[in-house]
């Protein structure tokens, strides 16, 4: 296995020292030590927007790298083909495999992302090599892929779950949280508002929580496919405008597909209440931080349009903000400070529904 260290150590020696991305939890050790270097790690909101920041850096002189997840390529598809492959500006991608080599072992979202990551980089003819877990091997690699760039090619390395180490906690710092309440009691919260409503989780521990706490028909717990829960709500809010429609949020998911608040302002469903979870990290990957701290949330929502907006940071500001919008026409924003919690992991839901079976009973729940 690669150290974390021994990881950062390497894109110290080709140059590259701005690094973004979007966090997974294969990259959770030299994620955790690049927070101790101030300027040199930049979350950003999504895949396609991190190769546009690493390709902006390269075209002002200043080596960089991604770290992402192999369920994100999709965003990073447009950007690829249609600026770093024709434009000729070689950004190093290191990128996990989830749904690989056996999508059978993994969540089932990212079976199809799976096995279809190195097909198409083929397809694409983007050079690519697959990372062995040995330091050696990622220094080979490396150097293999200095030709590329200096052809002016893009180059992927793929990492497979396992390839790289933890960082030291000694070394990683502390988390600290300044909110008083965390997702389980915020979610604790909701569950009597959510009763008749069509509700819409995002991926990760959210969807989990209220799975554990809460699980109905109504709920659709979206699963990968992160940043679009809204956009699922809105539709359904625009194709049954009677029901009462709740997206449960969080902030890195609200960040990487900001634009569809606008699109919610503009289509001003009456129906529709979006609540964002803000714990300031992206915590199913390992509690990396978010940008969400330099968002001003008031007025973010009024920018956008929404009928109402409304910040809180304990369960009974949560409790009267629920209360303040009932009965009075959306669309509404409620943003929820919670604190981050590291090791309260909730139960699956693929451990007891299929996405199959969450659609099908969510859709005949729906119809009634």
């Amino acid at each position: 296995m690669i150290s974390a260290q021994a990881f950062l150590n390497q894109l110290d020696r080709v140059g590259a020292d701005l690094v973004t991305g979007v966090p997974c939890a294969v990259f959770a050790g030299p994620l955790r030590l690049l927070e101790r270097q101030p300027g040199r790690y930049l979350p950003a909101p999504n895949e396609g927007s991190a190769l546009a920041i690493a390709a902006g850096a390269v075209l002002a002189g200043r080596r960089s790298a991604v770290l992402l997840q192999n369920s994100g390529f999709g965003n990073l598809v447009n950007p690829l083909t249609s600026l770093a492959l024709p434009f000729e500006i070689p950004v190093l991608v290191f990128m996990s495999l989830r749904g690989w080599p056996d999508p059978e072992r993994d969540e089932p979202q990212h079976a199809v992302m799976g096995r279809a990551t190195q097909r198409l980089l083929d397809v694409l003819d983007v050079p690519y090599w697959l990372l062995e877990p040995d330091e050696e091997h990622l220094a080979k690699v490396l150097d293999d892929a200095e030709s590329a760039r200096a052809a002016g090619r893009p180059t992927f390395v793929l990492v497979p779950k396992g390839t790289i180490g933890a960082a030291d906690p000694a070394e990683a710092g502390a988390q600290t949280g300044s909110a008083v309440f965390g997702r389980r009691e915020a979610i604790a919260a909701l569950v009597p508002y959510l009763d008749g409503a069509l509700v819409f989780t995002t991926t990760g521990y959210i969807s989990r929580e209220l799975y554990g706490h809460a699980d109905r028909p109504t709920n659709f717990y979206m699963q990968g496919s992160m940043g679009h829960a809204l956009a699922l709500g809105l539709g359904a809010a625009l194709a049954r405008p009677e029901r009462r429609v709740v997206v449960v949020d969080g902030d890195g998911a609200v960040l990487m597909h900001m634009g569809t608040c606008a699109a919610v302002g503009a289509a001003a469903p009456p129906s529709l209440v979006h609540v964002v979870l803000d714990n300031g990290a992206y915590e199913s990957t390992g509690g990396q931080p978010t940008t969400s701290s330099t968002v001003d949330w008031t007025h973010l929502g009024a920018a956008a349009r929404y009928g109402s907006t409304a910040v809180c940071d304990d369960g009974d500001g949560l409790e009267a903000a629920l209360q303040n919008i009932a009965g009075v026409p959306g669309p509404h924003l409620i943003v929820a400070r919670i604190a981050a919690t590291p090791g309260v992991v909730p139960p699956r839901v693929t451990g007891a529904l299929t996405p199959s079976e969450v659609r099908a009973r969510f859709q005949r729940a729906a119809a009634t």
